[in-house]
């Protein structure tokens, strides 16, 4: 193969998507959105701090559609790191590295995330 038409990345042509890698991606991106979630309750106590005027107007925008499909997404996200870190927790002592095990508890992790975060919302 000439080294102009060589691709650089061939293994991106070949690999083959598993599920535990796309929970492995999904567990580092609620990472990043747990800590944007947790800058959020930061402004809240700030907002909070500086009058009820400020506050009114943050709760309000929490109570719109926009500010609830947030918080009902960072609650999903904290969940689903939770579960997903206890998975991690597991193997870290050795137990589910079989691969049929990896996928159901990845699959449990899933389902019980949506579970979790669906029971908090409704008993809010």
């Amino acid at each position: 193969m000439n080294k102009e038409t060589a691709p650089l990345s061939p293994h991106i042509q070949i690999y083959k998507w598993q599920f535990s890698s796309l929970l492995s991606i999904t567990h580092r991106m609620t990472a990043v959105i747990n800590i944007i979630a947790f800058g959020l309750i930061i402004l809240w106590v700030v907002f909070l701090s500086l009058g009820p005027e400020l506050f009114i107007i943050f709760q309000n925008f929490l109570s719109s559609f926009i500010g609830k499909f947030l918080l009902i997404g960072f609650t999903w996200s904290f969940c689903y790191h939770l579960l997903n870190g206890i998975r991690h927790l597991a193997w870290d002592f050795g137990y589910g590295y079989e691969m049929k095990t990896a996928n159901i508890s990845g699959a449990a992790v899933l389902l019980l995330s949506f579970i979790f975060t669906t029971l908090i919302w409704v008993t809010i």
